[in-house]
């Protein structure tokens, strides 16, 4: 028996490659969501700045996604961080630390070698509905 999937699709964050990936996915309860960059949804480009304005903006295209779904980022139970540069750790924290209150979501953060677009930050997530 496979597991009812539901796409979810919102204009308020960038949009998914066509018949590669979907912004997220609801499916027993939680929220599946795609990574993350900085793409400003209106321009289809990377916002200006450096780590802490990105990671700013992926959140905020993570927001939108989990909102389209009918959730909110206040749900989140996993995040996962992938840094093109660790150098940009505690910048990237400083910034991240500020979305949820004292109850933090499980995390992984780790450095890869290169990001879509040449990005610094790409932030996934998991939220319950």
């Amino acid at each position: 028996m496979s597991a009812k999937k539901t796409p979810v699709l919102t204009s308020a964050a960038p949009k998914p490659l066509p018949g590669i990936y979907s912004q997220a996915i609801k499916a027993g309860g939680f929220v599946y969501c795609s990574g993350a960059v900085a793409m400003d949804a209106e321009t289809g480009k990377i916002v200006e700045g450096g780590i802490k304005e990105h990671t700013h903006q992926c959140i905020k295209n993570l927001t939108a996604v989990l909102e389209a779904a009918g959730t909110t980022i206040d749900n989140v139970v996993k995040v996962n961080v992938f840094l093109s540069n660790m150098d940009d750790f505690a910048a990237m924290n400083e910034v991240y630390t500020t979305y949820w209150g004292d109850i933090k979501p499980c995390r992984t953060c780790v450095a890869v070698k290169t990001l879509p677009l040449n990005t610094d930050v790409e932030i996934e997530c998991v939220a319950v509905q």
